[in-house]
């Protein structure tokens, strides 16, 4: 495997639309990489890269999501058949069941606190037109009993339903790229971290029956299919109240896939390549020093005679994908491997700290690089999908996973040969 070498230098780098019954037709729409977001829709002065758009090394440890596709379905979250009969209509206060169980997420990950997440969900939610969460929740936290003024008898399904909005993102990150008269260039281009998502708008509830007209692809016509409508139990002479759950509201509480977050799993011995380097701030003294004790995390620290190592990294299985590292950070000072922890995996601003080397994916770091002749990279764990930086320039400070990186450049570092 030959070396990646890297010469020394420096390089300075400059909806709410309503929602109604009638609303929703099932829809699954593309989205081309270089579909723009209505401006109206983006915070002033915000802007959003697309794949190809030029980008300067301070955007080297920086991270953005952009959607690729879309599709939005009219679900049911709660219901309850109801037969009202002659002398029982009026307001009554049904208690409906869980028919669909909706939670936020995006990626492996349904707490929604990292920027990378939100900014996601946004981006969807202009995708599609509405109004959608974008914060930790479920459908299923939201009481179950709807109060309905029922005015003529009959087989009605009581129901509360959302539109569902999943989908796929991709993730857009600065690295360099040759150009066709073979000069390099900094482009934004689509990284490794894609996954997809979920969320939904804001609920509606009501009743309907099998006679009622209502739009095709509505959420009411989705809670009529629900009641079977020709069944026998449609049909049947009832005395008022709850009905029996129907053979299709069985079939898709059954049909709910339930979520299992992969590990990630063991991978061969480490090969290492020869150079050693220090992961130095740009102009500065400080540089990525390893922890000697297990409880500490990697932190910025004065490089020195009595370093003992701890500054010096060695990259090792090394793969390249389209102008991007792929490499384990070996510590020479105290032999671990760069890595999150596994608990703190989806936790914004959990610290980079050293283990043990097994190789799996929480240990494995994409590098964004700039183009030839500087040392500017960006880091990324190839788990997680945050970018490693630090809140301030402080000797001890700890070096930590940023789900969209530091926008302020603080996020790109030198990788500068021993």
């Amino acid at each position: 495997m030959r070396d990646i070498r890297l010469r020394s230098g420096s390089r300075t780098a400059g909806l709410l639309i309503a929602v109604t019954a009638a609303a929703a037709t099932l829809a699954v729409t593309a989205i081309g990489p270089a579909a723009a977001a209505p401006a109206a829709a983006a915070p002033a002065g915000a802007t959003s890269p697309q794949p190809g758009d030029a980008c300067t090394a301070a955007d080297l440890g920086t991270r953005h999501p952009y959607v690729k596709s879309t599709e939005v379905s009219p679900t049911i979250t709660h219901f309850k058949g109801w037969y009202v009969t002659e002398g029982t209509t009026g307001e009554q206060s049904v208690t409906t069941t869980t028919a669909t169980t909706i939670t936020v997420s995006v990626g492996l990950d349904d707490k929604i606190e990292a920027s990378f997440a939100v900014d996601a969900l946004n981006k969807a939610g202009v995708t599609v037109g509405l109004s959608v969460k974008m914060e930790s929740s479920t459908t299923n936290t939201v009481s179950t009993a709807v109060t309905w003024n029922f005015n003529q008898p009959g087989y009605y399904g009581v129901y509360k339903g959302t539109k569902k909005v999943t989908g796929t993102y991709g993730s857009l990150n600065c690295n360099r790229a040759q150009q066709s008269d073979g000069s390099w260039a900094l482009r934004w281009a689509e990284g490794p971290g894609s996954g997809t998502f979920t969320t939904y708008t804001t609920l509606e509830e009501g009743a309907v029956r099998c006679q009622d007209p209502v739009p095709a692809g509505s959420i009411m016509a989705k809670a009529q299919s629900l009641l079977d409508c020709g069944s026998t139990t449609a049909k049947a002479a009832h005395p008022a109240g709850a009905v029996a759950p129907t053979a299709r509201q069985r079939q898709d509480r059954a049909a709910q896939p339930a979520a299992e977050r992969p590990r990630a799993a063991a991978q061969a011995a480490l090969d290492c390549q020869s150079p050693v380097y220090k992961i130095e701030v740009p102009g500065k003294p400080l540089s990525w020093g390893a922890p000697l004790l297990a409880d500490d995390g990697v932190r910025l620290r004065p490089s020195s005679i009595f370093s003992a190592h701890l500054d010096n990294w060695r990259l090792c299985n090394v793969t390249e994908s389209n102008g991007v590292l792929e490499a384990t950070l070996w510590n020479w000072g105290n032999g671990g491997c760069a890595t999150i922890a596994e608990p703190d995996a989806s936790t914004e601003r959990a610290i980079l700290t050293t283990a043990s080397c097994t190789e799996d994916d929480l240990q494995r770091f994409y590098i964004y690089r700039d183009v030839p002749g500087s040392t500017s990279i960006g880091v990324q764990n190839k788990y997680t999908g945050s970018m490693m930086g630090h809140d301030r320039y402080a000797d001890g400070e700890f070096i930590r996973q940023y789900s969209s990186g530091r926008q302020d450049g603080t996020g790109t570092y030198d990788l500068t040969g021993v």
